[in-house]
This record gives structure tokens, sequence and C-alpha cells, in this order.
């Protein structure tokens, strides 16, 4: 995959392609269904597939001061979609410029002058342009007037969540979303976002250097920053690291907090114990998947205290780990 950011040159290669469109935060299972929708038109009609996507996230830029939101980095959105196999993705850096372009001024000088597309799919909910007066049915329409294709894919629903709700679920509460997952691991319950995602929730980042009190207690951690990422609910989890071995992920255990119990850190990060690991991971980049909550974060008597509860945490976790795929 290709990544491309200005709609100013775009190589001929690249032009004409069929692109879904959207902020696609977090790449769950709706989202994929947009996405795989284009490159099923663009095999079908021998062309490129690709992906518009705005960096940052609309959201950040309208309202800076958000407590953070994000399912996904734009480096692992980035990796996601390289791994569906898109050919393109056009990354549009969302500022002051696009976010004052009316819906049908974005139709003809960024998606069809700029990236030169030949078509655009989009999810039921996309609304676009300034003030989000561009609709679905916008959409369609502009692109029709400019001799191109637009199409509206329908939310795409849990059918198994809803069997199981019987006749009487709303299906809407049923529609794969950004909102459900962020209930979910608000919730403690990163199964039910796993089940939405269609993987395991990860958050990715570089290890900083801590102060180093895991080492001394014989529970060493790789210490990451959230970074705009949503904080899920603060507790320990059993997770899973790819980046530490090349080409395995490591089981391990993992408190995503604030720290009481040594006091307390302004805000919440993570810090991740890998079993049966040794090695120096301090400026390694990790992705740090959540399996299973084991329990919220408490403040202990002191560390002795903490040490036994790490241990108990590491044994259920390993436990956990050892019977799930």
């Amino acid at each position: 995959m290709r990544l491309l950011r200005d709609p100013g040159g775009v190589p001929a290669d690249a032009r004409g392609a069929i692109a879904a469109i959207g902020n696609f935060d977090g790449l769950h299972r709706g989202h994929q269904a947009v996405i795989g929708e284009a490159m099923r038109l663009a095999r079908a009609q021998g062309r490129k597939s690709a992906v518009v996507t705005f960096v940052p996230h609309p959201r950040r830029f309208f309202k800076p001061d958000l407590p953070p939101f994000l399912l996904a980095s734009p480096r692992m959105k980035i990796g996601l979609l390289r791994d569906l196999g898109v050919d393109f993705c056009f990354a549009l850096r969302f500022g002051r410029r696009i976010a004052g372009m009316t819906a049908e001024a974005f139709v003809a000088d960024v998606l069809v002058g700029g990236f030169g597309l030949a078509g655009v799919v989009a999810g039921y909910d996309f609304v676009f342009g300034k003030g989000r007066a561009g609709s679905p049915e916008t959409l369609v329409a502009e692109m029709k007037r400019a001799g191109r294709t637009a199409k509206i894919v329908a939310p795409a629903l849990d059918a198994a969540a809803a069997g199981n709700a019987g006749a009487d679920g709303d299906p809407e509460a049923f529609v794969y979303s950004s909102t459900g997952v962020r209930d979910a691991l608000k919730a403690g319950d990163p199964r039910a976002a796993a089940r939405i995602l269609g993987r395991p929730f990860a958050i990715d980042g570089r290890v900083a250097r801590g102060d180093a009190r895991g080492r001394t207690i014989g529970f060493p951690t790789a210490n990451i920053a959230l970074d705009g990422y949503l904080p899920p609910a603060l507790g320990v989890y059993a997770v899973r690291v790819a980046g530490a071995l090349a080409g395995q992920t490591v089981p391990g255990v993992a408190n995503l907090g604030v720290r009481p119990t040594v006091g307390g850190d302004p805000a919440p990060r993570l810090e991740v114990h890998l079993f049966d690991f040794a090695g120096d991971l301090y400026g390694r980049r990790l992705v740090v998947s959540l399996i299973e909550f084991l329990r919220p974060e408490r403040k202990f008597a002191g560390l002795d205290e903490l040490k036994a509860q790490i241990a108990i945490d590491a044994r259920n976790a390993r436990a956990i780990l050892d019977t799930s795929a």
C-alpha cells in the first residue's frame, strides 16, 4: 500500500481509483464492510482500491480540548489498512482549509480534481463539508454531477448478538460502531470490543523510561503513554504484546492506570510485564492487545502487598492466555 497526503501531487497510477471514505477510527467490522465494498468494486472494474481518511481526526480539530478518544493511532490505522490489502491510502490533512470547504467543493476539488477518483464508497452515516452539511445523498449527487460514481453501504450488524436478543431486540443496538467499542472498553469488556473490531483492541506506543520500580519487586515493566487513545477502564489486563520478539507475540499482564500505591500519575499509562522475557525494550515500539480485564486498579498498603497481588494477577493472566486463541 502506498501512502499519499497531497491531493495536488497524486501520481498517475493512483488516479482513477475506487475509494472508501471516512474517519475509520478503530477500523471496526462496519468500517471493514465499507472498505471491502470499495475493494470489490475496484476489482470488478479493473481499478486500484483506495481509502480517503483524515489526519488528525476532525473531532480533534473542532474540539481540541476533548478528552482522549481515539481507538487507533494514525500509525496503527495505516498498518491495518495495509493488512486489508488496499492499494492506496489518501491521508488528507484536516485543517482550516478542508474544514471550511462546502460539500460540493470538497467533491469537486479534492475527490475528483485532486485525487482523481473514479468512484467513492461511504457508510450510511457519512457526513462531510462545512457545517457537516454534506450527507450520503449529497455525495452521490455531486459525484454523479462530476461523471463519477458513489455507493452508500448500509449499516453492518452483529448478527450473533442480534439473534441472541431475539425478535424484540432493537436492530440499531447491534450496529457495529466506534461508539460501541468505546462503551465496551470503558465498561472493562475488551472481549465485547474485540467482537466489534474483529480483533482485540490494542494500544501501540514507544517504551519510555519509568522509575524502574517494577524491576525492584521482581516484575519489570515496559511503560507506554496512551498518547490520544481512549483510556479503557482502569485496571489490570491479560495482554498479548507484539514488537518485543520479531514475528511473535508475547503473553503478559498489564496495569492501565495512575498507580495510586506509589503516589499516582496525572494521566493514565500502560505498564506491561512480559512473561518469560528478558531484554531491553527502551525505545522499542510495542503493540499491546487487551485480551481480558482482570480487576480494577486499587491502592495497596505498600509494595509488599502490591507485589503479592501482581503475582496473583500474573497467574490469572497466564491461565486466561493459555486457554484463549
